[in-house]
């Protein structure tokens, strides 16, 4: 019942993660910069979800039944089925009952679909899997929240509050919500930075530096308990880690899914939104890799080797970032689309300051 149940949240994940991502992308026209700051806020509603799946199904099945907090977490889901069923055409319109290729009159004919890419495409598709490596890396850490460190929580952490015992899986909470606190703040940066706003790439970098400084505080924590197998370590350099880790997944994680449909052909979109998520997989077996290393080889030498590979990951990505730019082909600059009375305005202003009319196309 266990490999049944994990497979068909496997099965439920598959069509649900790749598939709300690319509608998000579909509600703004290319090289729309609140893209980003969409798929930040976005991001923000997934979280809030995450704050009650740890405070209510955590406590649950900690102190109460694991059977009672998987039937509250089913009802939870249905929850969400009924309002998807209810309210999605109310705030969607036809986004997510089409193709993102036939919304906005982008129904590809037989031949189009059929079309070798163009080296423009191979390009973006080049920094898709790039970019799909650094984010292996990336996750391959950030997934020891829920094993190694949530572990490290429980057994190696004072969890005593006021006189009073919390669940560990309550510390994963911080994540979720400085989610909901920071996005906001990161989005709005992204905005006022205007035409300064780093590239995606960069992006991509600063979240794997955090991400390593993050376990850079997971050291401390290490460094604190020794080899003693009765001295607690300090949850503040849990709620750090999780902090530093929470940055620098806003600065990566819904900047990747944005940048997949920014880059991805349209026909091929939903194909490399999966392939998007199937990296997030295989750091998913490798942070299992990392998460064995601990019991093998301490908490100090897993934490701090991760560290020094994710700094050293984010670095070797910053001075990529503008061979990946390249690459893009314009993906995330503004595309202004000329209506026919601007054309004819601008072709009787020409025509007036003598200068002979520019064809559109150049």
């Amino acid at each position: 019942m266990l490999w049944l149940g994990l497979a068909l949240m496997i099965v439920g994940n598959g069509f649900f993660k790749p598939n709300i991502s690319t509608m998000v992308g579909d509600l703004y026209d290319e090289g729309d910069k609140r893209r980003d700051t969409a798929f930040t806020i976005f991001y923000m509603g997934i979280n809030l979800g995450s704050i009650l799946g740890y405070l209510v199904i955590g406590w649950i099945g900690e102190k109460v039944n694991y059977q009672l907090a998987f039937f509250v977490a089913g009802l939870g889901m249905l929850l969400g089925l009924i309002l998807q069923m209810t309210q999605a055409r109310h705030y969607l319109g036809e986004i997510g009952n089409k193709p993102s290729a036939q919304l906005g009159l982008k129904k590809l004919s037989e031949e189009d679909k059929h079309k070798p890419l163009t080296p423009e495409e191979r390009d973006r598709i080049k920094v898709i899997l790039i970019l799909g490596v650094f984010t292996v890396i990336f996750w391959a850490g950030f997934e020891q929240a829920a094993g190694s460190m949530n572990l490290f929580a429980k057994y190696n952490t004072d969890l005593n509050v006021f006189g009073w015992e919390i669940p560990a899986s309550w510390l994963q909470m911080v994540n979720p919500l400085f989610i909901i606190i920071l996005a906001p703040i990161i989005a709005s940066i992204w905005i006022g930075l205007g035409d300064r706003e780093p590239n995606s790439p960069a992006k991509f970098s600063m979240g794997l530096i955090f991400l390593g400084l993050g376990f850079v505080a997971m050291c401390g924590a290490a460094i604190q308990i020794g080899d003693s197998e009765t001295i607690k370590a300090s949850p503040w350099w849990l709620i750090f880690a999780y902090i530093f880790h929470t940055i620098g997944e806003l600065c990566l994680s819904p900047i990747g899914l944005s940048m997949v449909t920014k880059l991805s052909p349209l026909r091929y979109l939903s194909l490399m939104m999966g392939l998007w998520f199937a990296f997030i997989g295989i750091a998913n077996k490798g942070a299992a890799e990392i998460g064995k290393l601990v019991g093998e080889s301490g908490p100090l030498a897993t934490f701090g080797g991760v560290a020094i590979a994710a700094i050293l990951a984010g670095i070797i990505l910053f001075f990529l970032r503008n061979k990946l730019v390249d690459w893009m082909h314009g993906a995330e600059e503004i595309h202004v689309k000329l209506a026919d009375t601007t054309r004819e305005e601008i072709s009787i202003t020409a025509d007036h300051e003598g200068t002979p009319p520019r064809h559109f196309s150049e």
